[in-house]
């Protein structure tokens, strides 16, 4: 199917921030490929990924210099066929601009995080005060809202979004390669994140050193810069995009360990869908969308006391064909479900398709 559309992307960040790199970045060349004309503007920069991942504070003059690049690329809105939003147009601030797009042009709105916490149940009072409901808003006035997961999709209808399509986080299978599976000595339990997320991991430390003292484990996190402390074996890889892959690889086992909270919830299991695109075992909290991606006792386990971390990943570690054999199950169940033709070809539809005929939500 070749189009010739003029689609404007306006993801939060740059390619390095993995949900815009996800959701937006990954699809260009397919979109190219279709005959479409892109253009894409991230509202943040990737100086402020580098001082965000560095934990150091941007200069807030930075900051003012995205809003303004922002609103300026927002001038430029009416000659495309689409705009694409992710998450919203400004953080932190009401959603009269979406109000005005909506009207003057319209827009697809895309969410992969609960991002409708940082208002209902945000760290700054005087958002919560003054725009609790924000994204509903948001949500509400979108042409398409696209949300990765079920209680993403969910907080969509309950805002009165007239079209919502669910379409998870996915991979491209191009660029994975599925473990070979041996007995060997030491067996590597891996975690993949951002600094953000490396909190997590704390929960699951209690486990990691039982398991330490039972059997011969390495412990490997990628992108863990400032780990948690640990008397076993730890080994740290720095993230890149050309070589998480070769770094996944170097896993047994994929772990993913989260709290049962509001904003974990409306997470898309992302680490655990590459995890198994690298043909790897699994053992995940049972929250949110990990429910649905671990099939339990047949790709991974769903552990969620420190009691069955120990026990699943205890039997992951001493048997070598079961990690085979999950890895299969994981495996087969990516290439069927999350796969980026699969979203892809969905999303072509949906603009292929005349706006009045896609009030019905998906």
């Amino acid at each position: 199917m070749i189009l010739s559309k003029k689609i404007l992307f306006l993801p939060k960040y740059s390619r390095k921030g993995a949900s815009s790199r996800l959701r937006t970045y990954q699809f260009l060349p397919l979109w190219n490929e279709n005959g479409v004309a892109v253009t894409v503007s991230s509202f943040f920069t990737e100086a402020y990924l580098e001082n965000l991942y560095a934990n150091k504070k941007p200069a807030y003059l930075h900051v003012l210099s995205c809003y303004w690049r922002r609103l300026k690329m927002l001038l430029t809105a009416g000659k495309y066929d689409l705009v694409c939003v992710e998450k919203e147009l400004f953080p932190y601030f009401p959603a009269f601009p979406e109000w005005l797009l909506a009207r003057l042009k319209g827009y697809w709105v895309d969410y992969d995080d609960a991002v409708f916490h940082n208002y209902d149940q945000g760290k700054y009072p005087f958002v919560s005060r003054f725009f609790p409901h924000k994204i509903d808003r948001v949500m509400q006035w979108a042409n398409v809202v696209i949300a990765g997961n079920d209680y993403l999709m969910e907080r969509a209808r309950l805002a009165g979004a007239d079209s919502v399509i669910q379409l998870p986080t996915v991979i491209d299978p191009n660029r994975y390669k599925k473990k070979v599976h041996e007995k060997k000595n030491a067996v590597t339990i891996g975690w993949i994140g951002s600094p953000s997320t490396l909190k997590y991991l704390d929960a699951v430390i209690p486990a990691l050193e039982n398991l330490h003292k039972k059997h011969k484990i390495v412990v490997l996190l990628i992108n863990g810069n400032n780990p948690p402390q640990f008397s076993g074996n730890l080994k740290t890889v720095p993230w890149t995009e050309d070589g998480e892959v070769n770094a996944l690889l170097q896993m047994d086992i994929g772990i993913m360990p989260l709290p049962d909270n509001a904003w974990e919830r409306g997470k898309c299991a992302y680490k655990l869908i590459q995890y198994m695109a690298c043909g790897l075992p699994v053992v995940a909290s049972p929250v949110g969308m990990n429910r649905e991606v671990v099939q339990h006792g047949v790709n991974g386990f769903l552990a969620d006391t420190e009691e069955e971390w120990v026990e699943f990943l205890g039997q992951l570690i001493s048997n070598w064909k079961m990690r085979e054999a999950f890895g299969t199950k994981g495996y087969e169940l990516v290439m069927e479900k999350y796969t980026l033709a699969g979203n892809f070809q969905k999303m072509l539809a949906l603009v292929s398709t005349p706006a009045n005929e896609n009030a019905e939500n998906t």
